[in-house]
């Protein structure tokens, strides 16, 4: 069900889902009941994996494009909550989850001066890169009282494969030059996960990238495949949870 999942501290998760858990978006045309039931598996397998004493409930966001961060706390499980139109979530107690099908995932895991837990969040698409999602999240994290970071950058497009118009290419390398990039057959290109990389390098954030093109690997959602080949949309996530089952100690 997960195609990494790992403990970055005693009581913190991050991970990321691939395609076999099926698609987890209400927004591309499946039908809510069976998203629904994934998305309650995938709690209760993330419940049972982290030993968590207490049900574990990843927390979604209406996700546009944006740079917009909210903050999120655990109270009720979906979809008693309100789902916050953002583009990244912060949060000292809830489970995140961000959406993606190309997009780059980021996944931020940290610590307050007292040792307490804080975690976001972040869809970083090529709007986001631009406006600067991955900047706006770790500013939220840091106001939230985080002393110390790490990031992980999930699977996403490659600078070989992300084919885009040369005027596009020139303006998000204006912004973030790490972006710039050319295809596999030679036509202008945009390196996402470079760009977020670069982002977070500017912001003193640590970053594990894992490294894995989704238009090249079948085991995920991918919109530009999907449209190119006539696929089903689907969205994964990458997610980072925090086990009720003791407070962690810090990074």
């Amino acid at each position: 069900m997960l195609w990494f999942c790992e403990e970055v501290h005693p009581g913190l998760w991050v991970g990321f889902t691939d395609s076999g858990v099926g698609n987890l978006a209400f927004h591309v045309g499946d039908d809510p009941v069976p998203v629904t039931a994934r998305r309650q598996a995938l709690d209760a397998h993330v419940t049972a994996l982290t030993a968590s004493t207490v049900p574990l409930h990843l927390r979604y966001m209406d996700q546009v494009h944006g740079n917009q961060v909210a903050l999120v706390e655990a109270t009720e499980p979906p979809p008693a909550v309100m789902v916050p139109t953002a583009d990244a979530l912060v949060t000292h107690s809830a489970s995140l989850a961000v959406m993606v099908a190309d997009c780059v995932p980021v996944v931020l895991a940290g610590t307050c001066a007292d040792g307490s837990p804080v975690l976001g969040v972040a869809h970083a698409g090529r709007p986001g890169v631009e406006s600067g999602i991955v900047q706006a999240t770790v500013g939220e994290l840091r106001a939230a009282g985080a002393v110390t970071l790490h990031a992980w950058v999930g699977p996403s497009v490659c600078g070989r494969c992300y084919e885009v118009p040369e005027a596009m290419r020139t303006a998000v390398a204006a912004v973030e030059p790490a972006a710039y990039s050319t295809t596999a057959w030679g036509t202008p290109a945009l390196d996402l996960p470079a760009a977020v990389v670069a982002q977070l390098g500017a912001l003193e954030v640590p970053v594990r990238v894992m490294g894995v093109c989704t238009l090249e690997h079948l085991g995920f959602f991918s919109h530009r495949r999907a449209v190119r080949d006539g696929e089903t949309e689907g969205r994964f996530v990458g997610f980072a949870v925090m086990a009720r089952n003791g407070a962690p100690q810090p990074l």
